[in-house]
């Protein structure tokens, strides 16, 4: 029986699949290489839109903080010019007050009483005078409470001249009542009707 020799064949078929293993490990590199190239592009990519995404938003939230920042500048200018008119306001409301409240006192002044001085600070009188005996002082005070822009006499100071005097002096403060426009108007026209009608 002859004898066949197989040992090239098996160096040949271990040749080949050597090469086979070694095509296959460099094509597996060369994918693995692929990937990871890919993978670290698309990361990259990605980085980098979010980077862009995160400049938009810097950008826009500072243009907003400045929109904040003016808009509480012109809130900040609004409250102050609000406060001036409500000044304004109040001092054209004032200005025929301080008539009105002259006009009261003349009204509510006795025979008997002469005023020396008359200081206003804000709605308090400081009302200072002579009068010929303090029952016409206690008589000013009941007018004053009966007025319609006075309020609330008190009686500070009164005092007996020597020998030879008038009579008393007084110092008494008041309260002035502060009208509404529309009480202001009622109040202004209503001595013009009393008057007509006498």
């Amino acid at each position: 029986m002859p004898r066949i020799n197989l040992l090239p064949h098996r160096q040949i078929e271990r040749a080949r699949r050597q090469r086979e293993f070694g095509v296959l490990a460099i094509g597996a590199l060369l994918a693995a290489g692929a990937v990871t190239l890919f993978t670290s592009w698309g990361i990259s990519s990605a980085i980098d839109h979010q980077r862009d995404r995160n400049e938009l938003l810097k950008h826009e939230i500072a243009e907003l903080d400045k929109q904040i920042t003016e808009i509480q500048g012109l809130e900040a200018q609004k409250a102050r010019m609000k406060s001036r008119m409500e000044v304004v306001e109040r001092l054209q409301r004032s200005r025929p007050e301080v008539v009105h409240v002259f006009d009261q006192l003349a009204r509510t002044l006795p025979d008997g009483v002469y005023l020396t001085s008359v200081k206003q600070n804000e709605l308090k009188l400081e009302i200072k005078g002579v009068a010929q005996s303090s029952t016409r002082v206690s008589t000013f005070m009941r007018n004053i409470e009966a007025s319609s822009w006075l309020t609330d006499p008190q009686l500070q100071v009164v005092e007996t001249q020597k020998a030879g005097g008038f009579g008393s002096e007084f110092t008494l403060s008041a309260m002035q009542k502060s009208m509404t426009p529309a009480e202001d108007d009622r109040k202004a026209r209503k001595p013009a009707r009393a008057g007509g009608a006498t």
